[in-house]
Parts: C-alpha cells; sequence; structure tokens
C-alpha cells in the first residue's frame, strides 16, 4: 500500500492546563479530501496550526512525502508544499487582487517582500499570478483593491494566495466561514474543481459543505479523533451523533 502523503502519530498540543490536541492519529492519501470537524473548542485550528508549522506540537510527529516534517517552521514546510488558508481572511488590503497573488509566487520563489517595489511589474510574477486568479474566478478582478472585495471574493483570493505556492496539500480552515449562501455555493463549486488535483485538509462547521466535499471524515471532540471514515459511516455513526447533540450531522 502506498504511503499516505500525511502522516500524524500522537500529535499532542498543550496550552496550560488545557489539552488542545490530544494523541492525534490522522493519514491523508495523496488527492484525497479530509474534512476535520468537531464542536468549537474541539482541537481542530489549534490541529491546522500544527500540521501547518505556526505551532509547535508538545508531542508527536507529522510525516509530509514520506519526511518527517514535525521541527520545521512554516516557511519550509511551505517550500516542501504545504499551504494553509486561515479561519480569518488573511490579505494585504491595500494591494489589488493580482499583487497579493503575485505576492505569494515571489515569496514561494524565495525572496523577501522588500524587493517588492520593483517586483510587482515582473511578468515571471504576474503571469502565473494572473493564471491563478482566473482559476479562482476572480480573473475580472485582478485590479481591484484587495480590501474592497466582497468578503466571499477574499475568501476566494486567499485560496488563489495558498494556490499560488504550488501547494501538493491545501490546509482550509473554514474556507466558507462569514458568507452568504451565494458565496458559500461558489466557495464549494471552487473547492470542488480542486479535488483530486490537490489533496486537502478541509476544517469545516458547515456540514452541507463538508458532504459535499469531503472523501473522509474525521471527528474532533475535546482535542481526540473519536471518529474516521466515509461520510456515509460518519452519519450514522452513534458516538457522532452524540458530540453533536443530534443537531449539527444531516440525517
Amino acid at each position: 500500500m502506498a504511503e499516505p502523503l500525511l502522516a500524524v502519530r500522537g500529535l499532542t498540543k498543550r496550552f496550560g492546563g488545557l489539552v488542545a490536541t490530544d494523541r492525534v492519529d490522522l493519514e491523508v492519501a495523496d488527492g484525497e479530501t479530509l474534512a476535520v470537524i468537531g464542536p468549537n473548542g474541539a482541537g481542530k485550528t489549534t490541529l491546522i496550526g500544527q500540521l501547518s508549522g505556526d505551532l509547535v506540537p508538545d508531542a508527536g510527529t507529522i510525516r509530509f512525502a514520506g519526511e518527517d516534517v514535525t521541527a520545521l517552521p512554516a516557511p519550509t514546510r511551505s517550500q516542501r508544499g504545504l499551504a494553509r488558508s486561515f479561519q480569518i481572511t488573511s490579505i494585504f488590503p491595500e494591494f489589488t487582487a493580482l499583487d497579493n497573488v503575485a505576492l505569494a509566487v515571489q515569496a514561494h520563489a524565495g525572496h523577501s517582500f522588500r524587493f517588492w517595489t520593483p517586483a510587482r511589474a515582473e511578468r515571471a510574477l504576474r503571469e502565473p499570478a494572473r493564471a491563478t486568479l482566473e482559476q479562482v474566478g476572480l480573473g475580472a478582478r485582478a485590479a481591484v483593491a484587495a480590501g474592497t472585495l466582497a468578503h466571499g471574493e477574499q475568501r476566494q483570493l486567499e485560496i488563489a494566495m495558498a494556490l499560488a505556492t504550488r501547494p501538493r496539500l491545501l490546509l482550509l480552515d473554514e474556507p466558507v466561514a462569514g458568507m452568504g449562501a451565494d458565496e458559500s455555493q461558489r466557495m464549494v463549486q471552487l473547492l470542488r474543481a480542486l479535488r483530486g488535483h490537490h489533496t486537502i485538509v478541509l476544517v469545516e462547521h458547515d456540514m452541507d459543505v463538508v458532504f459535499a466535499l469531503a472523501d473522509r471524515i474525521s471527528v474532533m471532540v475535546y482535542g481526540r479523533v473519536i471518529a474516521s471514515g466515509a461520510p456515509e459511516a460518519i452519519r450514522a455513526n452513534a458516538e457522532v451523533r452524540r458530540a453533536y447533540l443530534g443537531e449539527e450531522i444531516p440525517a
């Protein structure tokens, strides 16, 4: 059997007396979309932070593409092919949408942001940036200041910035948070188009989004994974339904 693209063993993170992730084990196959769900405070965002390198685990290991990356910082993991989008949109609001993505292209190439002003006209940055904007449906918004984009467009832009780093694995934290129904549907269509071309770990509260996108689902409660499996199995799992008080998992 092929080695999983991402393999997590015993991942543990404490904040004082709070155990945010408690000996978490996960595997994600190349090309798979894994959704991580759970009540508020379950440890989902802490898990994503450890996978991306933004948080240092207290115990456990993270292997990516066969390499132990547990001790590697976030920029190095990005170079290896790990890209993260955040629960709260993280963009440069004063720059145009195209400039934001070109910055991500430049950063992935290993250049300092202090060279940004003369570099913003470089075709080597702007052409792949423009192509990525087209990919996420923002081609017509390239010249618009990012801070004036609608909320859903800003989340699409953040996905474009992640894609500009040419990732093998996308870590997506609440990609439809704060969106209306139409914006959420556009994001689902975008992420569906990425399935299979990118491996995705998706943290999301919206169960309709989860069941529309996930190949497998892992459920976290109080920092622990209590169940993992195909969407149909998770939907029918009595322990999962109890953890959600019977309200979050569609029947």
